[in-house]
């Protein structure tokens, strides 16, 4: 059992993944220190407040020793564009990606159309299996 593990564990897709979860992790903590630092502070201030998490309803008002209950929908908000950005950045890099692996790739051939019936020499589709000039059979 040991040793299915250290294959399965050892299998390229899982190490590639695993690096993909760390490098994506960081990746997070970068965007959402960029959104909450540097774009909140700016949009916040265009909209008459220092900051979206201040935005909440309050639902039922605090009692003595307890804590008010709240519906925080500016820490919504703020979630909501972290995501947001997150995604257009991950998109960005698969895009760039995928354009760096076509560029070595070399350029798909056209598929076969028509062909040529063996009897008639006349150019019918590909997937026909008669040629409509002469009726013969054509191999599949």
């Amino acid at each position: 059992m040991l040793k299915e593990f250290k294959e399965f564990a050892m299998r390229g897709n899982v190490v590639d993944m695993a690096v993909g979860v760390i490098i994506g992790a960081a990746f997070g903590k970068i965007t959402t220190s960029f959104i909450n630092d540097v774009l909140m502070p700016p949009l916040g201030l265009l909209m008459g407040n220092a900051d979206f998490s201040d935005y909440l309803i309050t639902l039922k008002a605090g009692a003595e020793g307890t804590k008010a209950v709240t519906l925080n929908y500016g820490q919504f908000v703020n979630s909501v564009l972290d995501f947001t950005i997150l995604a257009f950045a991950v998109f960005m890099m698969v895009r760039m990606m995928n354009k760096l692996k076509r560029v070595g790739e070399a350029p798909a051939a056209p598929a076969v159309t028509e062909r040529t019936c063996p009897e008639c020499k006349m150019t019918v589709h590909a997937e026909a299996r008669r040629c409509p000039h002469c009726t013969q059979a054509l191999a599949a």
